[in-house]
């Protein structure tokens, strides 16, 4: 299990934009859940939609990312930081099953297929209530930021 704390020292993400609350279990080489709470407080709500808000499809990928990229960091020894970041480099497959809603607890389920050449692939899906909500298959890669 890793705390928020934890996950402030694996990431570079801040609020708003750091979406990966607790991470529940992690193997690592292989896979990774994780938890975000979905708030009435997240400030995209507001025009997301003011009638009925609705959590961004793109933000639930983000969520996932965002558990990859522990799962990468944790599976390396590394983190991140001033010079390394972690960047999407591919979604394909991504299918959007239910909508996520304040008051949501959206479990991230990542796991790794293959790393190759700096590439890593995850096979991901975040359930709600063990309900399926999204699911993709990402491409991410670690990269050095030069002076």
């Amino acid at each position: 299990m890793m705390d928020i704390h934890k996950i402030l020292e694996k990431l570079p993400h801040r609020y708003p934009i750091l979406l990966v609350d607790r991470v529940l279990e992690i193997e690592k080489g292989r896979q990774i859940k994780a938890l975000k709470n979905v708030s009435i407080n997240e400030p995209y709500f507001m025009g997301h939609f003011p009638h009925r808000p609705v959590m961004p499809g793109v933000l639930m990928l983000e969520a996932l990312a965002q558990a990859a990229a522990i799962l990468s960091f944790e599976s390396s020894g590394t983190q991140a930081d001033d010079k390394n970041v972690y960047y999407f480099v591919g979604i394909d497959g991504a299918r959007f099953k239910r909508p996520v809603e304040p008051g949501d607890q959206l479990i991230l389920h990542v796991e790794l297929e293959r790393s190759r050449g700096g590439i890593f692939k995850f096979k991901a899906r975040a359930t709600v209530d063990e309900s399926v909500a999204v699911e993709a298959e990402l491409m991410c890669t670690m990269r050095r930021i030069e002076d």
